[in-house]
């Protein structure tokens, strides 16, 4: 017997949407080419799963249209999730933030989901590649590997391009244009930032070199976390954060000691310690390698008593806002999310079903809708699956 609604993609946003469905006494299958479903599930949070934070809104995602995701979000909220995850007893913990995670492991949340799906009655098929998609006269007809499909309705939860090597691909995006829908440009987003020439000469081997918190600045927007050196560039939360937001050609600025004017601060050393050199003041912010790259490389290392008012000035802002242009990114490869994808102009906020095509229907990753690190994502996929499972 065909299904009323097949979901294709079996990750958090498919399957959240099979589970809503299935309650409804609608008859689900999902259907994901990887040979288990919920891979992206497992790495992510380093294995214990960054679910939900509980401080979502709308201003913590990227869009076209930064109106769209308010529908969703306010009738699938951050307690909402957590009702589920403690109805099936996973403990969890804060992280910092409002960053949610499972104590123990990320299967936790991936079973979860799986008896969610059994308890409901959703088929889930694994290893199923589709072939092509067309639309009936009051159905979809779906050509798979597994043989031919029909459905009343169709779910597109194939994710977008971020970490090809889990089996990451355009599907989604090839299939909507294929119905009429506009896909806004894909980048790849959450993502290390890469350094060339002399920058990445001055700065690859201080690959494995952290700094606790920095504030990292593009030209629109900032954010206040940890960075981390790399042999190819720059990475750590802040630096992914802003990466969502930085475009090619602007350089990212650092703030190494967010909330101090550093001027300031260089004037008490000075006159308190003027025997020290200013890379024994400036490891007291930084990790001593960087201190002493910096003074090699912008500042100079003389003892402070010697820098006069205002090479203080002009070092203590150079360190509240230093500039390092990146070249590129890491890209795909290692991204957490693909920014851009299925234009919401021709989507239904309350439903995610398609202005052109009745009961096809876009959710989660594909859509062009893209949160901030640190469970926004992951609770994007949850509020847009419902809203899809309660209408599909």
């Amino acid at each position: 017997m065909n299904p009323d609604v097949i979901v294709i993609g079996g990750g958090a946003a498919g399957l959240m949407c099979a589970i809503v469905a299935a309650r409804r006494g609608r008859h689900v299958q999902v259907l994901d080419h990887a040979n288990r479903v919920g891979k992206k599930i497992l790495m992510s949070g380093g294995g214990r799963c960054n679910f939900t934070n509980l401080g979502v809104t709308p201003e913590n995602y990227l869009s076209d249209n930064p109106h769209f995701a308010k529908s969703a979000l306010a009738r699938y909220t951050p307690a909402d999730f957590i009702a589920l995850v403690e109805k099936h007893g996973i403990a969890w913990h804060e992280k910092e933030r409002g960053q949610l995670f499972c104590d123990i492991s990320s299967k936790l949340i991936v079973r979860m989901l799986l008896d969610e799906c059994a308890a409901a009655g959703v088929d889930v098929v694994t290893g199923c590649h589709i072939e092509s998609v067309r639309r009936a006269a009051d159905h979809f007809a779906l050509q798979t590997t597994f043989g031919p499909m029909n459905c009343t309705s169709l779910v597109v939860a194939s994710g977008g391009l971020s970490i090809p090597s889990m089996g990451a691909s355009g599907f989604g995006y090839d299939l909507a244009r294929q119905f009429g829908h506009k896909v806004l440009p894909t980048r790849a987003g959450l993502v290390p930032l890469t350094l060339s020439g002399k920058h990445l000469e001055r700065y690859s081997d201080l690959s494995g070199v952290a700094v606790a918190e920095v504030e990292a600045a593009s030209d629109n927007m900032a954010f206040r976390a940890g960075m981390l050196f790399t042999h190819r560039g720059i990475s750590g939360p802040a630096i992914l954060q802003i990466s969502s937001y930085w475009q090619p050609g602007e350089s990212v600025r650092i703030d190494f000691a967010p909330g101090t004017a550093l001027e300031d601060w260089l004037h008490t050393q000075r006159h308190t310690h003027p025997d020290r050199e200013l890379k024994t003041a400036l490891s007291e912010l930084v990790p001593k390698r960087l201190a002493q790259r910096l003074c090699d490389i912008d500042l100079g290392n003389r003892p402070l008593r010697q820098y006069n008012a205002p090479d203080l000035v002009r070092i203590g802002q150079h360190l509240n806002a230093w500039p390092i242009t990146a070249s590129g990114s890491e890209g795909y490869r290692t991204a957490e999310v693909t920014l851009g994808g299925v234009d919401t102009k021709h989507l239904s906020s309350k439903t995610m079903e398609s202005k052109h095509v009745p009961g096809l229907y876009f959710i989660g990753e594909v859509v062009d809708v893209t949160g901030w690190l640190g469970g926004y994502n992951f609770q994007w996929a949850w509020a847009s699956g419902h809203a899809a499972g309660t209408a599909a």
